[in-house]
């Protein structure tokens, strides 16, 4: 039997289509996926994410701890409420999932990880503890999360907060937290928008909700999520990374701190790639003949053959858009094979959509 979130009456409420997404009951849209997506670019929604899995990280060797746990540093980490972006890292290099740690103080880091991995990390994370007699980890099922998205979000948002709370939270600067009251709110998204990550004690998500549909945020589903964080850019766990693919070959060498004398799990791997040559890299693919780019396609170039991760129709630029693992050094026109006929794509950069407007 699937999982519900505590907003779960207020999806079926809202006539919401519900499928199951990593063992939980999830509203995929509430009519329109695309009237959502444009909603998303062009003024606010919100999402319900609080399916996704939080777990606080305290102690004396919290800090040592995620130094070796992550392939990022936090050491970067200097200001209270500073987010991270990073990938977890297994022994061979591969992606165990990625995630953000807000940064508490010296002794606290929050984390929140993927809901399709939740198990797998859970254990993961539980296995590295064990070298740490100072850490404590908690994952927290008493919180909700609501993400409210897009070019007003900040705005409607900042409705639902008190007048003492509504200053810290306006100040926010981007990849940056907050707690007020009961709430935490992070600068942050999936969607290549501004807006917030809320999260607050589960018996005042249906409050937080409804506080902002008065605010005029409308609710928008899964559906969306996915063709905005791929205009955006934004990998997804399992479909564009996963155990078996290092970041070298997933858009995520930005993310790797390699230079510094701090050893992670998988560094070395990382390392040994990166002395043979990256023979893949990560793009992105706009077709250029009719059709739609799915996940899984092949590529075609002149020196091998690709694959594609992701890819949709973007309802912003109106095209079919993907991303794609390709021979490393690959530019310009390439092929790309549906039912048996050879479509012509071009590789451009990633992202395709950046706060509503156009790269490509």
């Amino acid at each position: 039997m699937s999982k519900n979130t505590p907003l779960h009456q207020a999806h079926l409420d809202a006539s919401a289509k519900m499928v199951d997404f990593a063992g939980w009951d999830m509203p995929i849209h509430y009519g329109s996926q695309i009237s959502e997506h444009h909603l998303v670019r062009s003024d606010a929604g919100m999402f319900d994410v609080s399916h996704m899995t939080v777990v606080d990280a305290t102690g004396d060797d919290a800090r040592a701890y995620l130094q070796n746990l992550l392939s990022n540093d936090i050491a970067k980490l200097k200001t209270q409420g500073k987010a991270l972006y990073s990938c977890m890292l297994n022994d061979n290099g591969g992606v165990v999932d990625d995630l953000i740690v807000y940064f508490i103080h010296d002794s606290f880091y929050r984390v929140i990880i993927n809901s399709a991995t939740r198990d797998k990390d859970i254990a993961w994370l539980n296995r590295q503890a064990s070298a740490y007699p100072n850490l404590s980890l908690r994952e927290r099922d008493d919180v909700a999360m609501i993400a409210v998205q897009g070019p007003a979000a900040r705005e409607r948002a900042l409705t639902i907060f008190a007048d003492g709370q509504r200053a810290p939270v306006e100040s926010l600067g981007r990849f940056m937290a907050v707690e007020v009251g009961e709430y935490f709110v992070g600068r942050t998204g999936y969607t290549g928008e501004d807006g917030f990550e809320i999260l607050m004690p589960v018996d005042e998500a249906v409050s937080c909700w409804q506080g902002l549909l008065d605010a005029g945020v409308k609710p928008c589903g899964l559906g969306a999520r996915d063709t905005l964080r791929l205009e955006a850019g934004m990998n997804l766990y399992g479909t564009d990374m996963d155990e078996t693919t290092s970041p070298l070959i997933s858009g995520l060498g930005w993310t790797l701190a390699m230079s510094d004398e701090r050893n992670f799990i998988g560094k070395q791997a990382l390392q040994a790639e990166l002395d043979r040559g990256v023979q893949q890299q990560m793009v992105g693919l706009v077709l250029l003949d009719k059709g739609v780019l799915r996940n899984h396609l092949k590529v075609v170039t002149n020196d091998g053959e690709g694959e594609i991760t992701s890819g949709s129709f973007s309802p912003t630029l109106g095209k079919s858009i993907a991303l794609a693992r390709i021979p490393a050094g690959i530019t310009g026109e390439v092929e790309v094979e549906i039912r048996n006929k050879l479509l012509k794509a071009d590789v451009v950069k990633i992202p395709f959509v950046k706060q509503g407007k156009s790269c490509i």
